[in-house]
Order: structure tokens, then sequence, then C-alpha cells
């Protein structure tokens, strides 16, 4: 059983002034939880060394993706593969974050790759800025967490020009280069999200803009423009499969964007091979009995309790547990029904006295560099709570 502290939460009005909008869920309910995980010491270097493992397992995977042309397999968009490859080719287009979900972890579990959201991760504001301030209000040691995300997204929007992990000479070598931030218009959440990282990379020494996606000018041979300027960097908080799906004729303009270098997108296209769940099975594949994995098949497992996932979805939707005899026996409606599914090995989650689940996340900006947990229902979706945590062994 995992342990708890009792918190004061943060009031509703102190998370409105600091730009956290979204704290109350659709039920009424509080979103942020008025407990945070007890974490060790040792659990905690347990979490970051998994993740930098699990990194350079996915860099693997996707380089056997590549070279075996297994795009069709793990539901890549055909019109992606050519700006995958681009993107892959040239270290200028830099992976910022990305979110690790993991199971176990606490309480002698070990720990299990759920998922890699390597494109859109979510939770930055949660995990950076909100943990830190329920800390501080409780007057507890805000320092004792496994929460660096703050200062590693800066770092990491430095590494963007310099590649490299010194970052000192960045000064030197940036050269006014502009990077423009963009969120899909009507999203509190995601545009808010999306303006602390410009405010970071800000702090980090780039020239800044924002400007939502439908109002960016995006032309093939000269680049992408904010009101007639032009900007070598563009983020995006829109998932490349919705791209190619929703916007063919964007991913085709963006294609040719960065095939006549005249911009970088952010997070890379290739990241699309990461945060795609079909890449689990790839991993099984090249890792067998991984003590990280779970197994995972483009078939239903036999002789097994397993999960049913879309290669792309997201919140728990379409998800589905089966038993031993492939009978559901939980499931999740949602819009991703029509999407090509693989099945993961059930695993189960640490839980606490009431019985909900908590689902470990663990950022990654260059290298594993911040946690928080998710808890919920036996499938965790959008009325799953963000729970924070503090290390005391």
């Amino acid at each position: 059983m995992i342990n708890l502290k009792k918190i004061t939460p943060l009031n509703n009005e102190f998370m409105e002034k600091i730009g956290f909008a979204w704290h109350t869920d659709n039920d009424n309910s509080s979103y942020i939880a008025d407990e945070i995980v007890q974490v060790k010491a040792s659990e905690a270097d347990a979490y970051y060394e998994a993740a930098n493992e699990l990194y350079d397992m996915y860099v693997n995977a996707a380089q056997h993706v590549i070279d075996n042309n297994l795009f069709h397999e793990i539901g890549i968009p055909f019109n992606l593969v050519d700006i995958i490859k681009n993107s892959w080719e040239n270290d200028v287009h830099w992976h910022l974050y990305g979110r690790f979900d993991l199971a176990g972890g606490l309480d002698g579990k070990p720990i299990k790759l759920i998922e890699f959201n390597a494109d859109t991760p979510t939770a930055i504001f949660e995990t950076a800025i909100i943990q830190w301030a329920m800390l501080k209000l409780n007057h507890m040691d805000e320092a004792e967490q496994f929460n660096n995300l703050y200062e590693a997204l800066k770092q990491n929007f430095k590494r963007l020009i310099t590649l490299g992990d010194d970052n000192v000479n960045f000064e030197d070598v940036y050269e006014g280069w502009g990077i423009l931030f963009s969120s899909i218009a009507g999203s509190i959440e995601d545009e808010r999200s999306v303006k602390l990282l410009q405010y970071i990379a800000k702090e980090a020494g780039f020239k800044t803009d924002f400007s939502y996606v439908d109002e960016v000018v995006f032309d093939d041979n000269e680049g992408i423009f904010k009101d007639n300027e032009n900007f070598e960097y563009w983020f995006k908080l829109v998932p490349w499969e919705s791209i190619a799906i929703d916007e063919g004729e964007l991913a085709l303009i963006l294609s040719n964007i960065i095939k006549n270098q005249k911009a970088i997108i952010i997070n890379p296209a290739y990241t699309l091979l990461f945060q795609s769940k079909g890449i689990l099975k790839i991993l099984w594949d090249l890792y067998p009995n991984h003590p990280l994995l779970l197994e995972t098949s483009n078939e239903p497992l036999k002789g097994k309790k397993y999960v049913k996932k879309p290669l792309f979805g997201r919140e728990g939707a379409n998800v589905s547990i089966h038993d031993e005899n492939g009978t559901e026996i939980a499931s999740n409606d949602g819009e991703y029904d029509s999407n090509k599914a693989i099945y993961q090995e059930f695993y189960e989650f640490n839980q606490d006295e009431r019985g909900d689940n908590y689902q470990a996340g663990v950022f990654y900006a260059y290298e594993a560099c911040a946690l928080g947990y998710r808890k919920g229902g036996k499938i965790l979706d959008n009325y799953s709570k963000f729970v924070g945590h503090f290390i005391k062994d």
C-alpha cells in the first residue's frame, strides 16, 4: 500500500491567479488531489534510471522501424514518412520533452512501461508549478521532490541551438532565431501550457511569440510567419497524427518547409514513432522479457489478462481490459474506435487503501527530470486526478 500525506489544498483563486484555470473537472470535483504521495529517495532514483534506459530503448526501436520500413505496422500515416525520416536524420530537430507513463515503482512493486507521450504530453503546469506550490503552502521543503522540469526545459531549449550537453556558449552562438508557440483556439489548458513553455523559452534567451494555429501562415519555400514576421522554430501543441489525418495539405507544406530547411518544428515529426503505441510491440520484439517492459502484441494475448489500446489515443479513450479468456471486463468509450489496436499485458498499478490506482508520469527533457502521479479507476481517463509527491525515507 502506498503512503499518502494529507495536505491543505491550493485554493482555486490562487491557481487562477498563476494561470492554472483547469483546476475543476466537469463533475465539479477538484482535479488536484488534496493528498501527496510519499516517495523514497531510492524509488525516485529508480524512476530516473528507468526513464533514461527506456529512452535509449525507444531510440533503438525507432531506428529499427526506419531501417526496416515498419511505418505501416505502427500506424504511421503515409504522408508523414518523409518528414519523419528528414527530422530523424538531422540533429537540429531536437526532442524538447516527453512524458513516460509508468506503473509500479512504489512499495517494492517493479516499474513497468505503460506508454510514452513523446509528441504532445500534458501535465507540464501541474508538474513544474503546482507540485512546488503545494509543498510551499504546506510549509514543506519544496526541494524535497523529484522535480527539475522547469530548469530542464530551460536548458533543453538552449540545446535547440547548442545541440549538446554544455550550454555555456548559448549566448555566443544564438543569433536571434525566434520560436512561435501555438495551440488550438478554445482550449484554455492547451493555451496556458503552451504559454508556460513560451515563458521558459524566453527565460532561456529566445525571442518568442504566440499565435493560435489557425492564425499562423505557412509557406513551402519561405517558412513560418506571424504578422509577416518569419520564425525559425514553430512549437505546436497539436499531435502530428492529427495534422496528417485532418490537415493533409498542412502536412505536405510542413514536409516541404523542413526539406527546404526553412523552419524546425518542435516536437519533431519523429516523436510520432515514440508516441505510437505500436512501438510497444517493436520494443518487446527487440527486448523480450526486459524487466521494464510488458508483453505486447498485434493480436490478443493467449492465456493472459491484457489491455487493448488504440495506436493513437488519449486519456484512456477506447481502452479496454480483458481477462485470461479474452472476455472484456472494463472499457472506455471514445473517438478512436476505428484505430488499429495493440494488446499489452495487464499490470496492476500501485493502489491506496481506497483502491484508487496510481500511474507515475516521468518527464524526460534530455534526461529524466520530474515525477508526478495520476490517480483513478482501472482505466485512467480525463477524470483522473493529478497527485503531487514528496521525498521522504
